[in-house]
């Protein structure tokens, strides 16, 4: 990468780190109950509902296996069943007692899941719930190539859940059951949220010089204002820094997968705060200086800092505070707010510090931008286990620990909760092009029709919307966004500049050239 200013500050090693985190992100049912089943109908979440002693507890979550009947998508379409625990308890062999049309509840293990199945429902049961021996609940799967004769719903739940079942068993009570599997709907309002929300923020992020920019004044207030120690430092990128930055990332991404656990993703949280800490400061300061002139005038001499401003240092203890109590705070339901501030603010910052220098270098970043994310998430799955983007997207399991550089919106109308995301590189590579089409809209003196920033802000909404199109055709399965970002705004600014006859001008555009230029016509 090339270099415009001497760095000299921390900002500098700290935002790359940040900036290479950034990238990542982020049915039909079974047969009808009564009828054959097979090894290869769809598993679904399931949910069920707990009386004990006929008062209503907790609703417990688990999965249904690949040979299990359909179960109803709603609570009104059954009965409550009385839950049991069946002899012998691990439902390998055929029962001594007749279970009457209840609900057996077996541990995991001693025989396959298909045998438990069997034995359950030859001893009269209603169901089968088994409990695993750990909190991650695995899908349970047969290999009988036939039709299986399987008429009752088998379903998993966690250990913790199975233990507060058996204790309640085993200390008398009566417990019933009520198994139910309602469908997440593909679009949630949450994708309009995300959509609006990735809009303004690329928009904003591009526009950000313009929007913090001082004013004219007076040649008094000039020099009496105080001048920063040095300009903001600039990262200009080159083609085989593009080409090594999406290397680089392939890597990190595999690491993250292959190991994945609650330590890995603890150091993505502080890398990921550090870098909002210093994006949310740079901004806050930018903002509040050109809107404040006589702000930011006081000074004051800081231990291992120097000397720096009063607003400043106030400034940087908001932001720690700030995110410090999202750290302290990011399991509860009202902490993706906190996490979208700080990732937006660490965005507009990236995009300050990072530029393309034309559309030579943008075009190479964005293929193989768009090569990576279709990769990851569609490709994937023939050499892993399953998709590498999305279960990185998706975190620790566990401990219930998720990476943090996505964006993140409530599923307002989906009753397994959860949320819409979306990973801050669909957010930053075509930033990159839209903050470079800002510079050189304004280095030409192009106004909003004639210029490229407006056409290509037009085609990442529209790239989105294509995102989320793609998102309803393939049933929810993630979609790599860039698939249709890339084409919507590179494809857009080489078009435009071949019917403007510019593409050879945007191709080896160089900034510091025009910017030499006008300077010798001025003189």
């Amino acid at each position: 990468m090339k270099r415009r200013n001497h760095i000299t500050s921390i900002i500098f090693p700290t935002s790359i780190v940040i900036y290479g985190l950034l990238f990542f992100v982020l049915s039909p049912t079974a047969s009808a109950a009564g009828s054959l089943t097979s090894c290869n109908n769809t598993s679904v979440p399931v949910k069920i509902k707990i009386w004990v002693n006929g008062v209503e507890g907790q609703t417990l979550e688990g999965q249904s296996a690949t040979f299990s009947v359909k179960i109803p998508k709603t609570a009104d379409e059954q009965d409550k069943q009385s839950a049991v625990l069946p002899n012998p308890s691990n439902c390998c062999s055929s029962l001594s007692s007749q279970l009457s049309g209840s609900t057996a509840l077996a541990p995991r293990g001693d025989c396959d899941y298909l045998t438990k199945a069997k034995m359950a429902q030859s001893g009269g049961a209603a169901g089968l719930v088994v409990i695993s021996d750990s909190e991650d609940i695995v899908e349970m799967s047969c290999s009988e190539k036939t039709a299986l004769d399987i008429s009752i719903p088998v379903v998993m739940i966690s250990k913790l859940g199975g233990e507060a079942l058996n204790k309640s068993l085993l200390g008398g009570g009566t417990v019933e059951l009520l198994l139910y599997a309602p469908e997440s709907p593909t679009l949630d309002p949450s994708a309009a949220f995300l959509w609006l929300m990735a809009i303004a923020t690329v928009v904003c992020a591009s526009l950000w010089s313009e929007i913090t920019k001082i004013e004219e004044s007076n040649e008094r207030y000039n020099e009496l204002s105080p001048k920063p120690d040095e300009e903001n430092e600039i990262i200009e990128m080159s083609t085989m820094s593009a080409v090594i930055f999406v290397i680089t990332a392939s890597t990190f991404l595999v690491l993250l997968y292959l190991f994945m656990s609650s330590w890995f993703i603890w150091v993505l949280i502080v890398f990921f705060c550090i870098g909002a800490v210093e994006g949310m400061h740079t901004c806050l300061v930018s903002l509040i200086k050109s809107k404040c002139k006589s702000c930011g005038q006081k000074t004051v001499k800081v231990p291992l800092f120097g000397t720096t401003t009063v607003m400043s240092l106030l400034v940087l203890l908001f932001c720690v505070a700030f995110a410090t109590f999202w750290v302290w705070t990011r399991k509860e339901s009202y902490a993706w707010v906190g996490q979208d501030i700080l990732g937006i603010f660490l965005i507009i910052a990236v995009l300050q510090l990072a530029q393309i220098p034309n559309i030579k270098v943008a075009t190479v970043l964005l293929c193989c931008a768009f090569m990576y994310d279709i990769f990851w998430v569609f490709i994937s799955p023939l050499f892993f286990h399953d998709s590498v983007m999305i279960s990185v997207a998706k975190g620790d399991s566990s401990s219930g620990e998720s990476i943090p550089m996505v964006l993140r919106f409530p599923r307002l109308f989906d009753p397994w909760g959860g949320y819409g995301v979306l990973g801050f590189g669909d957010i930053l590579f075509p930033g990159l092009l839209l903050s470079f089409t800002v510079r050189y809209d304004k280095a030409k003196k192009r106004t909003w029709k004639d210029g490229y920033f407006l056409w290509l802000a037009i085609g990442y909404a529209c790239g989105l919307l294509l995102t989320y199109l793609g998102l309803y055709l393939m049933d929810g399965h993630g979609q790599p966004a860039l698939l249709y970002l890339v084409p919507c705004t590179l494809g857009t600014c080489i078009i435009l500049g071949l019917v403007r006859g510019e593409l050879k001008d945007l191709w080896t555009y160089n900034a510091n050239e025009s910017k030499q230029t006008i300077g010798e016509e001025s003189a």
